[in-house]
C-alpha cells in the first residue's frame, strides 16, 4: 500500500477502497468517475450536484455508485475531491470548502483556466492550499451534460496539472495517478503558460466558432448561407455547438490571455484582408502556403501520437 497525503490507495480488492467525490456532473466530472469505476482500481465513487435530477441520472446510468444530497456530509467522507463545475462558480464552492475540515484530503479540478482558480483560492484560503492540485483535461465534446459522459472520454488524451511551489508532492502523485487510471497522457505546466496556450489553441477556436455562427445567423439571407453551407463549414463550426455556459466562463475567467490572441488573431486577419485589398497575390498565396504546411506538419504529430499511443496498447 501507498500512502498519499493521508490517504491509503489500495492495491487490491480486499483493501479500504479510496472515496473519491465528483462535485458537479456534467460531461468532464460524469466521465472523471465513469471512467475510474471501469479502471478496476478499488475505487468508490461518489457523486454531489446542485441538480437532484443529475445526481439521480448519474446513479442510474452506473456513472457514480452514490449519489450525495449534502455537500458538507460528503466532503467528510471523501479522500479525493474534484470539483466539475462551471469556473465562475468555483469561487462558491471553494468558500464552502473553506468552512469545513480538509486534513488530509486532496482538491484537484478540471477547470479549463487556471490562474482564475488559483486567484481565488488565495483570497479565500489566504493562499493555495498545499493539497490542491489544478488540473485541465485537454478532451471533451460538443454534447454536454451527466447524459453524455463517458468512460474512456480521456483516453490517450492529455491532462495538465499545474502545481505551485508550495504543492503537496504526495497529493500531486494521487491526482497524477488517478488521471493514469483514466487512461489520460499526464503532463505538468506553470499556470500562466497553461493559460495562454490553451487560449491560443482551444480558447480562440472556439470564441471563433461562435462569432461565424452568430454572425451569419443575424444575416437576413442566413436561411440560404445555411442552406448551401460544405462540409467545410460544418467541421469548422462544430465547436460552436457547445455548452454556452462553460464557454461563457471560460471567455471570462481567461479574459488576459483570450484578449492576447485575440488581438494577434486580428492582426492576422487584418495583414490578409490588406493583401485582398492591394490584390497582393504573392502575400495572399503565402500565406495559405505557410499555413498549409504548419497545418500539415501538425498532422503529422498527431498521427505520431496516434500510432505510439496504439503501440503502448499493444505491448
Amino acid at each position: 500500500m501507498k500512502k498519499v497525503a493521508g490517504v491509503v490507495i489500495a492495491q487490491n480488492k480486499a483493501n479500504t477502497p479510496l472515496n473519491i467525490l465528483v462535485v458537479g456532473l456534467g460531461l468532464i466530472g460524469g466521465s472523471f468517475a465513469a471512467s475510474l469505476r471501469e479502471c478496476g482500481e478499488n475505487f468508490h465513487l461518489m457523486g454531489f450536484d446542485l441538480s437532484g435530477e443529475n445526481i439521480e441520472k448519474a446513479v442510474s446510468l452506473g456513472i457514480v455508485a452514490e449519489g450525495c444530497g449534502d455537500f458538507e456530509s460528503a466532503v467528510s467522507r471523501a479522500d479525493v475531491i474534484q470539483l466539475s463545475v462551471p469556473m465562475l462558480a468555483m469561487p462558491t464552492v471553494l468558500e464552502q470548502l473553506n468552512g469545513l475540515d480538509l486534513a488530509g484530503k486532496v482538491m484537484t479540478d478540471v477547470g479549463s483556466c487556471k490562474g482564475s482558480l488559483i486567484q481565488a483560492a488565495r483570497e479565500l484560503f489566504g493562499r493555495v492550499p498545499e493539497n490542491l492540485v489544478p488540473g485541465h483535461p485537454i478532451a471533451g465534446s460538443e454534447k454536454s451534460g451527466v447524459t453524455a459522459a463517458k468512460a474512456g472520454l480521456f483516453k490517450n488524451h492529455k491532462v495538465i496539472l499545474t502545481p505551485l511551489e508550495n504543492t503537496d508532492p504526495e497529493a500531486l502523485s494521487l491526482v497524477r495517478y488517478l488521471w493514469y487510471c483514466c487512461g489520460a497522457q499526464v503532463n505538468v505546466m506553470d499556470v500562466q503558460r497553461h493559460d495562454e496556450v490553451l487560449a491560443m489553441t482551444s480558447h480562440l477556436p472556439h470564441l471563433l466558432a461562435f462569432s461565424l455562427v452568430d454572425t451569419l445567423a443575424g444575416n437576413p439571407e442566413h436561411q440560404d448561407i445555411f442552406r448551401y453551407a460544405a462540409g467545410g463549414f460544418r467541421d469548422f463550426t462544430r465547436i460552436a455547438g457547445s455548452d454556452p455556459i462553460m464557454w461563457h466562463d471560460i471567455a471570462m475567467g481567461n479574459s488576459e490571455a483570450i484578449l492576447a490572441s485575440l488581438d494577434r488573431f486580428s492582426e492576422g486577419l487584418a495583414q490578409l484582408r490588406q493583401a485582398i485589398v492591394e490584390k497582393d497575390s504573392q502575400e495572399v498565396l503565402a500565406t495559405f502556403e505557410r499555413a498549409r504546411s504548419a497545418r500539415q506538419h501538425f498532422a503529422s504529430m498527431l498521427e505520431r501520437r496516434a500510432s505510439m499511443a496504439a503501440f503502448d496498447e499493444n505491448q
